[in-house]
């Protein structure tokens, strides 16, 4: 089995939909690797198929499913999106494998993604939510 080791890289804090973020001293904040791996994932799954321009196969598209009917279907098509989608990132370890909770909120879903960071083996817990 081949394990991937993800390069190591020092990146900004910036969660998909908000603005860069600044340390005390007025400095740019660098993201740690679990919260760089968290903004990836969320990111991974914001972005429509297609909506990147260098890289037309990047992007989940879990969006697409607001406003759907909530059937036993579509949570299965959402959970197999979430989890096909984020093993794709190398900061997520295939093993053990990921897990995707949802849970009915008013005007959408709630996710919560229970997965291991990569190489630290560090369990994260991440909420993402699909709501109007």
């Amino acid at each position: 089995m081949i394990t991937r080791i993800p390069q190591i890289i020092n990146d900004l804090y910036l969660y998909y939909g908000n603005d860069l973020q600044l340390t005390s001293s007025g400095d740019l904040l660098i993201a740690n690797l679990a919260t760089l791996s968290q903004q990836r994932v969320i990111r991974r799954l914001s972005t429509p198929n297609g909506g990147f321009i260098w890289d037309t196969s990047y992007g989940a598209g879990a969006p697409s499913y607001i406003g759907q009917p909530l059937s036993s279907d579509n949570f299965e098509s959402i959970k197999s999106l979430i989890l096909s989608n984020i093993l794709l990132e190398s900061t997520v370890s295939p093993n053990p494998e990921p897990k995707v909770f949802l849970n009915v909120i008013q005007g959408g879903l709630f996710c919560q993604i229970q997965y291991t960071l990569n190489p630290t083996l560090q369990p994260i817990v991440l909420n993402y939510n699909l709501s109007t």
